[in-house]
């Protein structure tokens, strides 16, 4: 069956924010039959601008967001709790939210918007309705998933909806499975990580390899690796990679900046070495990026 691009919608609706940089979202169904069992509605992913914030007292879906890089806060039902990547957290319809960002680490976050009769029961057993936000492991799985929605999406094909449908499904199962449940072993060791990982997300640019990221923090790469392996799903370097990788992007696209001068700041040897960690990450050399920009 042939497939192609749907057309971006060309006004958002009310409820989407406006706060954010290098926003992609998808819509599918912003009008659902109170009939559906199960819809995906819309989703995204967005990255933060510093003045971020979005109170709301009603919305029109029951809403997943998981955090995947910087800092923020939530307010549930006026409790706050701290955002951090590996954070999820989810809303209905009737949940007074406020959600802002760290100014200084702004968040980037995916989000999907569902709707149905079969929904609030398989969010609350999730634990998802519980009035706080959950931990998850794994990130780059879930990551994955929000990835293949947005694909799913905006196929032009009869069974998009039901695709759609059964990958929000596999994310909520998936939320079930990746849930930290928190000992103090778990805790102390989680904590460790997030230090780790919190001093890649800060001087990325400064580490190069996954032993300057050990020394940095005063431990063995041996720990780190099995830190990362448990918490992150993907190796210390891959992370510290793909932080940069993002950040090359950003040069490419919003800076409008050459290879050669992005390899240089990020210091590579050369343009050559640069485009092939560039295609490691996204799969395609950073000369096909700068075509589409």
């Amino acid at each position: 069956m042939n497939e192609s691009p749907r057309e971006p919608s060309t006004s958002e609706p009310t409820f989407v924010s406006q706060q954010v940089s290098g926003a992609r979202r998808y819509y599918l169904d912003l009008n659902p039959s109170e009939e559906v069992a199960l819809t995906v509605a819309c989703g995204g992913v967005e990255r933060m601008t510093p003045e971020y914030v979005v109170s709301r007292t009603q919305f029109p879906f029951y809403a997943i967001e998981m955090v995947t890089e910087g800092a923020g806060k939530l307010e549930l039902d006026g409790n706050t709790f701290a955002l951090q990547p590996g954070v999820v957290f989810a809303y209905g319809p009737r949940t007074r939210h406020r959600i802002w960002t760290d100014s200084i680490h702004p968040m980037r976050k995916y989000y999907v918007d569902i709707a149905g009769q079969q929904t609030e029961r398989l969010l609350g057993e999730a634990g998802l309705l519980d009035g706080r936000p959950l931990r998850v492991i794994a990130l780059h799985e879930f990551v994955e998933i929000f990835e293949n929605l947005d694909r799913e999406a905006r196929s032009d094909s009869e069974w998009t909806p039901d695709v759609c449908r059964s990958l929000a499904e596999l994310l909520v199962l998936k939320i079930r499975q990746r849930t930290v449940v928190e000992g103090k072993a778990m805790s102390r060791a989680y904590a460790t990580y997030r230090r780790v990982r919190d001093e890649i997300e800060e001087n990325y640019m400064d580490l190069r390899t996954a032993e300057d990221v050990a020394a940095k923090c005063d431990l063995s790469p041996i720990h780190v690796s099995r830190l990362f392996k448990r918490f992150g799903g993907v190796g210390a370097y891959q992370f510290l990679l793909r932080k940069k990788m993002n950040h090359a992007a950003e040069l490419l696209i919003e800076e409008r900046l050459l290879v050669k001068e992005v390899a240089d700041r990020l210091g590579f040897s050369d343009a050559f070495q640069f485009s092939r960690a560039f295609k490691r990450v996204y799969g395609i050399p950073p000369k096909e990026l700068v075509k589409v920009r």
